[in-house]
């Protein structure tokens, strides 16, 4: 797990099409999922092809799970849990970016914390 520069993700998803964000979907995936040391989550892979396969349905209910694996993962640091997984799924709906980068902020901190 690794720290990473928010900016640079975005502005890498945009230079590449997207196909950064891909990247950055899994990775972000599986460092809540170690984060939150949930064994019932779907893997970044397993994810992003489900979110494919429903034409993001499955996105949305990604964005709301990520928010239960951040609070989790909050709550065993000894913070308490804000229910971020409401606010995750609206901004998901409407600027998914802007979600993305709220969710890689609170594991940089949680990393951080962590190590």
């Amino acid at each position: 797990m690794k720290q990473r520069n928010i900016a640079l993700c975005i502005i890498f998803s945009i230079i590449t099409c997207g196909i950064y964000q891909i990247y950055w979907f899994v990775c972000m995936t599986d460092e809540a999922n170690e984060l939150s040391r949930g064994s019932n989550y779907a893997s970044g892979i397993t994810a992003l092809l489900l979110s494919i396969i429903t034409c993001n349905i499955y996105g949305l209910y990604w964005a709301y799970q990520m928010g239960e694996k951040i609070d989790i993962a909050r709550s065993r640091n000894g913070y308490s849990g804000n229910n971020s997984g409401i606010l995750y799924l609206i901004l998901q709906l409407v600027f998914p970016m802007v979600g993305w980068a709220l969710m890689q902020n609170e594991i940089n901190n949680l990393i951080e914390e962590k190590w």
